[in-house]
């Protein structure tokens, strides 16, 4: 008996809906024998999740779904799988295009559909409104506020899920025609993995890849990452790089006027106040959280150091100095006419002076803010 080729599988999310609508109708009028499925969130606060399943000449079935909760995640793991595998089991599909609410994140999606046999992943896409990008990516919106929550306590915003959804996926499609300029090198700055492709028939390429969702989480960990500078047009990403602790008094005072301007940050930090934590650095406009990501490797016995994730240790070899190990300071900052003298000179003006130290018993600001600032 002949084995069955798994269902070609591609995720497409997007928080412009308009955009992501357009990029799967262009996936199944590009590749023949595909199919979309779409949980529709619009009526969660009464509990209902609408499914949908359409080809490319339109709906052929919708309808509520009974969940026991009503959440995307029960969404992922009571509906969207079982169904998965039954088209999979019809073999009547080259390509399922799994169409993402506004707000989900391609994580968890592309994650659950890796590991079924019966699916191969080919791709993880987001599509983006150029018009829409800048204005959301710098904007103070939560998601609540534009009735985009999908849980009772999902508290988070705008700026931060539109950044997740870019810096995840394998290719990001452009859709409209207003501000590409500062769209494309955007994205491109944001996820430097991904391709960027415009809407039209060139689309079907995204669907002969493969995906790997672990190499994806990897790349995007700024725990590890190692960010480059880059420039096109208006937007830049510049990149700070030091190898002396950070004064925590100083940090604290300076952290909004570092956050201001810049669309996105993201990195990792030595406090001179816990000389053995690797803290990650994660913004979102003027929303920053930061948080602990473990001991620096330099700290860890020879044993422990070989137990963390292979991506951290190839990291901290690429950062290794032979005073301080892999501790130091390794930002970068995501913008439109981002002023990198100001921010050099603010960053470098937070350092410990050579020879400062941080007394043990001083009181650290970080102590009780440490998280969301």
């Amino acid at each position: 008996m002949e084995e069955r080729a798994p269902l070609r599988v591609v995720v497409a999310t997007g928080l412009h809906r308009a955009a992501r609508r357009q990029a799967v109708e262009a996936l199944l009028a590009a590749v023949p024998r595909s199919v979309a499925v779409h949980h529709g969130f619009e009526e969660v606060g009464e509990g209902v999740v609408r499914r949908s399943i359409r080809d490319r000449w339109g709906t052929h079935d919708e309808r509520p779904i009974e969940l026991v909760h009503a959440c995307a995640s029960c969404a992922l793991r009571e509906d969207l799988v079982p169904l998965l595998r039954r088209l999979a089991g019809q073999n009547a599909y080259e390509l399922c295009v799994v169409e993402g609410w506004e707000s989900v994140d391609p994580r968890a999606v592309s994650t659950a559909v890796a590991a079924e046999e019966s699916l191969a992943l080919a791709a993880v896409v987001t599509a983006v409104d150029t018009g829409r990008l800048v204005a959301d990516l710098s904007g103070h919106d939560d998601l609540v506020d534009r009735g985009l929550d999908i849980a009772q306590d999902d508290d988070r915003t705008v700026a931060e899920v539109l950044t997740r959804q870019i810096e995840y996926p394998s290719a990001l499609v452009v859709a409209g025609d207003r501000r590409p300029e500062d769209a494309v090198p955007l994205l491109e700055q944001l996820n430097p993995a991904a391709a960027v492709i415009p809407l039209g028939p060139g689309i079907a390429d995204i669907a002969r890849g493969a995906f790997d969702p672990d190499a994806a989480a990897a790349r995007a960990n700024p725990a590890w990452a190692q960010y480059t500078p880059c420039s096109g047009g208006r937007v830049a990403t510049f990149t700070w790089t030091r190898t002396r602790p950070l004064h925590p008094e100083r940090l604290h005072d300076a952290l909004a006027e570092i956050v201001a301007g810049c669309l996105r940050g993201r990195g990792r930090i030595w406090l001179a106040s816990r000389p053995d934590t690797l803290l990650v650095w994660d913004s979102h406009s003027d929303l920053l959280a930061i948080e602990s990501a473990g001991p620096w490797l330099a700290s860890l016995p020879e044993a422990a150091a070989e137990l963390v994730p292979a991506a951290r240790r190839l990291s901290a070899r690429l950062d290794w100095d032979p005073a301080v190990g892999d501790r130091r300071q390794h930002l970068a900052f995501t913008g439109l006419d981002l002023d990198t003298e100001r921010l050099t000179a603010l960053l470098d003006s937070c350092l410990l002076a050579p020879g400062e130290t941080w007394p043990a018993f001083q009181e650290d600001p970080f102590d009780q803010t440490l998280g969301t600032q």
